[in-house]
């Protein structure tokens, strides 16, 4: 495969589409959501293939949930109708202003140009970084794992199709349909061609990109995630929360791997945590004091708590994205050890508090570094759909040049328009 030749087809391709209409991207866009639901019973089928692989090679459930399209085209059909429907950001003109010199000066909004996206597991990803594309003007390089090969040469050859159908050049997405790791290198190396290197999966992978790239990688969509139960809390909520955000998905990047709990209210909240979670199968990994709370609770609550569903926690527990139905416990002082524990262990991604005072939830917001902080919320709504964005391309760690879910707007950089009526530098 000539990974170079995909970088020049897509340049080419890239300066069409920045061309093309709101219209022209919409419709394209409607035909994609069209053929999903149409062709739902080939898209399957292709699917079904990679679950058999997945399953005889012994992948984890939760990396086969990550990979499973069942029951799940509908839901991805009407996301790409929501991105449809959002306003276009190419063009847009922003901060227009006159100087005292009479030049009117702005901003307006251009696409990036060619976005490469390396990405594992997950091929519901194709869809949502080829219509993030479209929408937002950009092509896109695809290079999905190996795990989903089947799965995603029928949904980039649906997405080439819906572009050729709306008049635009089907180069605008690209796939590297080899599970060839070379081919990785090779597309860090193409910075002729491509603008922006993004990583979607594990540290490795973002270190990989990171030491190879000659182009600007944006890491997003690793999570060690925490929730911050705090003394105020409301504990009937902060088990609902708790619930949601380890058990709704559990292999996503903003489900919570460890909850930290205020001293004072460590009495009264973990047998029903773990008697809530542990039927669902849900595991913990918990501190000492956790062990020591455990161990000494009224021999009704111990009732509780199913046999082996607590484990003490090893070394490296509390930095690890544990991506399955693993929870971490850590009984604090108080939210500055908290704070602590996060600013130690996070991965800028998704961090909570549960707290009913409100000095606290301002303190939280202001000090802990993150790319989404939640108020008596889940972690799962630092997610693009879920914040009004449609979907999103992913969701960022670092600080340049977007933060947390990227969407249609993340996908565009500006140029500056300065506008004169025969305007000369005096000095």
């Amino acid at each position: 495969m000539d990974v170079g030749n995909l970088g020049r087809q897509a340049k080419i391709a890239a300066t069409a589409l920045s061309k093309a209409t709101t219209d022209q991207k919409n419709t394209a866009l409607s035909a994609i959501a069209d053929a999903l639901e149409s062709n739902a019973e080939s898209l399957l089928a292709a699917n079904r293939s990679d679950l058999d692989a997945a399953r005889a090679d012994g992948m984890s459930d939760a990396l086969i949930d990550r990979l499973n399209l069942q029951n799940r085209l509908t839901g991805i059909a009407a996301d790409v109708r929501a991105v449809a429907a959002l306003p276009d950001p190419v063009g847009k003109t922003y901060d227009e202003r006159t100087l005292d010199n009479r030049l009117r000066v702005s901003k307006r909004r251009t696409p990036l140009g060619v976005i490469g996206i390396i990405y594992e597991s997950r091929p519901n990803v194709t869809i949502d970084c080829a219509v993030l594309a479209i929408k937002s003007g950009n092509a896109a390089i695809l290079r999905g794992g190996k795990e989903t090969l089947h799965s995603n040469r029928a949904l980039v050859a649906l997405v080439r199709a819906a572009l050729t159908s709306a008049g635009l050049p089907a180069d605008v997405i690209q796939f590297i349909d080899s599970p060839d790791r070379a081919h990785v290198l090779t597309m860090l190396k193409l910075h002729d061609f491509i603008d922006m290197i993004i990583p979607r999966g594990g540290a490795a992978l973002h270190q990989f990109c990171r030491e190879n790239s000659t182009i600007p990688v944006m890491i997003g969509g690793m999570g060690v995630c925490h929730i911050y139960v705090d003394s105020s809390a409301d504990i009937d909520d902060a088990l609902a929360i708790i619930d949601n955000a380890k058990t709704q998905r559990p292999s996503v990047c903003n489900s919570v791997d460890t909850v930290l709990v205020h001293q004072r209210v460590a009495n009264g909240i973990f047998a029903s945590l773990i008697g809530r979670l542990a039927p669902q199968g849900v595991t913990f990994r918990a501190d000492p004091r956790v062990m020591d709370n455990l161990h000494h609770l009224d021999p009704r609550f111990k009732t509780l708590i199913p046999p082996d569903s607590v484990q003490p926690a090893g070394e490296g527990d509390f930095d690890t994205e544990w991506m399955a139905l693993i929870l971490g416990l850590k009984v604090v002082d108080d939210l500055d050890a908290a704070i602590a524990h996060i600013q130690q262990h996070g991965t800028g991604h998704s961090e909570a508090i549960l707290t009913q005072t409100d000095a606290h939830a301002a303190r939280f917001i202001n000090e802990v570094d993150a790319a989404a902080v939640f108020v008596n919320a889940s972690t799962r709504f630092n997610d693009g759909g879920q914040l009004g964005l449609g979907a999103e391309i992913a969701v960022s760690t670092q600080k340049l040049h977007a933060r947390g879910p990227m969407g249609l707007e993340e996908l565009t950089t500006y140029k500056w328009v300065v506008i004169g009526d025969g305007h000369v530098r005096p000095d």
